[in-house]
């Protein structure tokens, strides 16, 4: 069974830059602004041949019941009741503070396994200032800079000790951590078509994306409250619904680009575009109380040209007073201003309630099943004849143009090849006519089509 080890310290003393370096990959944001974690994250640790499952939790902070950092307390709490280890953390530079103190009593009552990381020792302050870590009483300080990859075969031999023999690291092997400052970025492994689904729930800022998450894997995972922005990065969460494995990534919220303006907020919305683009489906949340904003179609469009599966949601549907009227708003705006994706899947429900939550998921995975559809060559060009010859394209210049056929080039999602004989001269106005002759002969409603025009003759045609 893989180990679990939690890193937990004070805010900013540098557990999501160790958490990076760990993973070997820019999976959690990095600002100097405390407090930027806010719920726990986990990914694969390795050092050398040791793995472990690595949990990169919220800075530890007093603070009253009800606030926010109470909440980020709350799941640091969670995390590590799942350790088999904790890495206390604390800042070289700074030197021991008493929240450092406090936090290693507390540590010392859990009766989990610790070791002291003094972290940011590059320098010669840094150095100094980890000399007191052994005035915590729990045991003698790994000197590191995760920043820059110092200290890391410490690590490992304090980590192996740790677990025991049954750890499976090799310390006399030679230790490769990767140049510095480097990291590997989430790429094509994350994007195969086996695994999870993987589903990204976005929206604007306090539309309920965290609590939705939270009633669909029935635990209180996400920190949330009534402040907006309180999410400030990609929380991935892996869950099972109707026996099926799903990759839920909770995500910030996106503001217009014209009033994001801090570094932090900037570094989320990079975030949140990032697991849009990594998704194979992705719920869109609006509030149902100011039913589709210009904002919300604009992340609409967003989804839909990333070519991702999409499925709307109108949560806080328990505070509508005219439920009719409200969707009828809704749909006329989709209508309107997504015709690309018209047919869209749209479930309204309460995350708070629990209401309709399992019409959400049956929509997801109904989308998911479209966005993979295949066609088959025969159907396509029976019916590309069929449209042909009940509305031919327009004339050009004169000249009539000639469509020889067309074929599925790929899925996820569905994209066409029509061949033709001037491709470039075929008016989008026949082309999306073109699409929605797809749609709705091929039952592909409210997934992105691609149709592309080429020119040459017919490739699978047999030479004369």
């Amino acid at each position: 069974m893989t180990a679990t080890v939690a890193i937990i310290g004070r805010p900013n003393v540098g557990k999501s830059t160790l958490f990076n370096r760990l993973v070997g990959r820019r999976l959690a944001i990095v600002e100097a602004t405390p407090g930027v974690t806010r719920d726990w994250k986990e990914g694969t640790g390795r050092l050398g041949d040791l793995e472990f499952r690595l949990l990169d939790t919220p800075g530890l902070e007093e603070a009253a019941p009800g606030t926010v950092e109470a909440a980020m307390r709350v799941q640091a709490e969670r995390a590590l009741a799942q350790a088999d280890v904790a890495l206390l953390v604390f800042d070289a530079r700074a030197g021991i503070t008493p929240l450092d103190r406090h936090f290693a009593a507390w540590l010392r009552e859990c009766g989990v396994p610790v070791i002291v990381i003094a972290n940011k020792c590059e320098s010669r302050a840094g150095r100094d200032g980890a000399l007191e870590g052994f005035a915590l009483g729990l045991g003698d300080p790994v000197m590191m800079s995760a920043e820059h990859g110092v200290g890391l075969e410490g690590l490992s031999e304090a980590l192996f000790e740790a677990l025991g023999e049954g750890a499976g690291a090799a310390l006399g092997e030679e230790v490769s951590f990767g140049r510095e400052g480097e990291f590997a970025e989430e790429g094509e492994d994350a994007a195969e078509a086996a695994g999870p689904l993987r589903l990204a729930v976005v929206g604007r800022p306090n539309v309920g994306k965290s609590t939705l998450v939270n009633a669909l894997i029935g635990s209180e995972r996400m920190v949330t409250g009534p402040e907006p922005g309180i999410t400030r990065d990609a929380v991935p969460v892996d869950w099972e619904w109707g026996g099926r494995a799903v990759r839920l990534v909770d995500t910030a919220g996106l503001r217009r680009r014209a009033h994001v303006t801090e570094r932090l907020e900037r570094l989320s919305v990079a975030e949140t575009e990032r697991a849009i683009r990594l998704a194979e489906v992705v719920v869109l949340v609006l509030d149902a109380t100011v039913m589709a904003e210009r904002q919300d179609l604009t992340i609409a469009r967003s989804v839909v040209e990333e070519g991702r599966a999409l499925v709307i949601c109108a949560n806080k549907w328990d505070l509508v007073d005219d439920p009719e009227a409200s969707l009828r708003k809704l749909r006329d705006r989709l209508e309107g201003s997504l015709p690309q994706i018209k047919g869209v899947a749209t479930v309204c429900l309460s995350a708070l309630t629990g209401q309709n939550l399992g019409r959400l998921m049956t929509a997801v995975f109904k989308a998911y099943e479209l966005w993979n559809r295949r066609v088959p060559t025969g159907a396509l060009n029976r019916w590309l004849e069929e449209l042909v010859a009940h509305h031919p394209p327009p004339a050009v210049s004169g000249r009539r143009l000639r469509l020889r056929y067309i074929t599925q080039a790929k899925a996820r999602p569905p994209t066409f090849i029509l061949f033709a004989s001037r491709p470039g001269l075929i008016p989008a106005s026949y082309l999306r006519y073109l699409e929605n002759g797809l749609r709705e002969a091929f039952g592909l409603p409210g997934v992105p089509l691609r149709l592309i025009p080429r020119g040459g003759r017919n490739p699978y045609a047999k030479p004369a």
